[in-house]
């Protein structure tokens, strides 16, 4: 008896019966279970049903030629083997059977123990390619993991050092916390769940990232700010973006870059139309206005929560997406969001 490593399920397509015995009895034998099928007809069925490891395919069959549905097992099942039997002596049939993805053939008349040493080797073949690409995916998981754990990691070390600037300052103590806690509310009442939730909740927390490198005397200064410095202050969005850029996707990039655009497309150097603002950064838009305008500021005392609702109506189409503006509503409405 052949020594092997891994028994399996071989299924014999032949439309001759006594050649389907004698392999069939041979790799029993040897241990294997097998299955048979006498022609092409109904094999793709047969295969999806009982999930052999190896399929020995006859070339010359009534209908269908196992070379013309060989292309089609090897895609549909790409764990399944595939060894061509054939009488064939023509040298371009057997390498049209191999460039289409079957493993190996063997010659009519059998030689029963040369078929027992190709299954064989076939299905050990088979379980190395296998054991090689859980190996592969097993690594890419640790790689994805690892990739994750330091993306958690470095996001955690920005966030901190956002709040540990903010907390520094009395205008801006806990902003950034706020505008996520308001737009994660707002997202909510329109519906968004999952990753799209999750982009808001992140790109919220990050909004003001660039802000680390904004002078701080420009940012609290009491007046109004010159043009420069308006220009300055304003860079901070896309300053932010490029902080955080390698460890976060697009859509959270999109939204820390244009959370200042206008729902009309004429905000500050915006270079995109309106209705072309991502979501995420309308709806931060307007969380970010509102918690502004609700606290104390160099150049201001703060609005009430009803004022600062207010506010946010009025520019309702021109600052602000009206759909956001009127979710924003229903929320502050409802108690979710706090006044002040």
């Amino acid at each position: 008896m052949s020594e092997q490593t891994d028994r399996g399920k071989i299924l014999i397509v032949d439309d001759e019966q006594a050649v389907r015995m004698a392999i069939n009895k041979r790799l029993t034998r040897a241990g294997h279970q097998c299955l048979e099928a006498e022609k092409a007809d109904g094999l793709i069925d047969k295969i999806r049903q009982d999930q052999p490891h190896l399929v020995i395919l006859d070339i010359k069959m009534p209908g269908k030629q196992g070379n013309e549905i060989l292309p089609e097992i090897v895609s549909s099942f790409p764990g399944t083997s595939v060894v061509m039997a054939t009488a064939v002596v023509d040298p371009s049939v057997i390498v049209e059977c191999i460039r289409s993805g079957a493993q190996d053939y063997i010659m009519k008349p059998f030689d029963l123990e040369y078929v027992t040493q190709i299954v064989d080797k076939t299905l050990q073949k088979r379980k190395l390619e296998q054991d090689i690409k859980q190996f592969q995916e097993s690594l890419q998981a640790e790689v994805e993991h690892q990739r994750r754990e330091t993306q958690k990691l470095f996001l955690n070390s920005i966030e901190s050092l956002v709040f540990a600037l903010e907390a520094k300052d009395k205008y801006t103590a806990g902003h950034s916390r706020r505008v996520a806690a308001i737009a994660v509310a707002i997202a909510e009442e329109m519906g968004l769940q999952g990753e799209e939730m999750d982009n808001i909740r992140l790109g919220a927390l990050l909004h003001d990232t660039g802000k680390i490198a904004i002078d701080h005397d420009i940012m609290n200064k009491p007046g109004r700010l010159t043009e420069d410095e308006y220009r300055h202050v304003m860079a901070h969005a896309s300053i932010g973006a490029g902080i955080v850029k390698p460890v976060v996707n697009q859509q959270i990039l999109d939204i820390i870059i244009h959370h200042h655009d206008f729902y009309n497309g004429q905000g500050y150097a915006q270079n995109i139309n309106g209705g072309q603002v991502p979501l995420g950064a309308r709806i931060i838009a307007v969380a970010d206005s509102y918690d502004a305008m609700t606290s104390d500021r160099p150049y201001r005392s703060a609005l009430t929560g009803e004022q600062g609702l207010n506010e946010i109506l009025r520019c309702s189409g021109t600052q602000f997406d009206p759909e956001v503006a009127g979710a924003f509503q229903r929320v502050y409405l409802a108690g979710t969001i706090k006044g002040k």
